[in-house]
């Protein structure tokens, strides 16, 4: 087990190398007016599959995030027009940098939650996805004391216990 632990610190540490080096650089502006541009077309087209209205009403459930989605979509179109412009005259355009490394870092935490949400889910358990949760972050901060992976252990089902069998809460 210590080999493995230390084979895998070896390659993570390898990547995180490489990924160090790695700077992304994105007009914000622009990026930003086409994501939301997109986001409000596919709000629009979604949106009578999830809010079902009757015909004779005239101010329904849609209205409102009809509205809202439009409003996004127009100044969605405003920013990337104006960033266009800028472009087309070869202005400047503010730009954001990303170091690969941290947002690798960033999609690992959101994996590790996303995986404790599914496993707490489909087991029906939450003490499943909350040790899964709580030993995948002391691995991941590369903790090496054996006494925190059993206090996190056992504080986990302490309070998985407490609130299932004492207060009665069903996650």
């Amino acid at each position: 087990m210590k080999n493995f632990i230390a084979n895998t610190e070896k390659k993570l540490d390898a990547w995180g190398e490489k990924l160090e080096g790695i700077n992304i650089s994105y007009p914000t502006d622009l990026v930003s007016g086409i994501l939301f541009l997109v986001l409000s077309i596919v709000i629009l087209a979604i949106m009578p599959q999830q809010v079902q209205v009757s015909e004779k009403d005239l101010v329904n459930g849609r209205a409102f995030p009809t509205m809202l989605a439009y409003l996004m979509m127009a100044m969605s179109v405003l920013l990337t027009g104006k960033e266009l412009a800028k472009l087309a005259t070869k202005k400047p355009l503010e730009m954001k940098t990303m170091n690969a490394l941290v947002e690798a870092k960033a999609l690992v935490v959101m994996g590790i939650l996303l995986v404790t949400y599914l496993l707490a889910k489909l087991t029906d358990l939450f003490v499943i996805g909350g040790v899964f949760c709580a030993v995948s972050f002391l691995f991941f901060f590369r903790c090496k004391k054996k006494a925190y992976y059993a206090i996190t252990l056992t504080a986990a089902m302490m309070i998985w216990v407490v609130f299932r069998f004492v207060l009665g809460v069903d996650f």
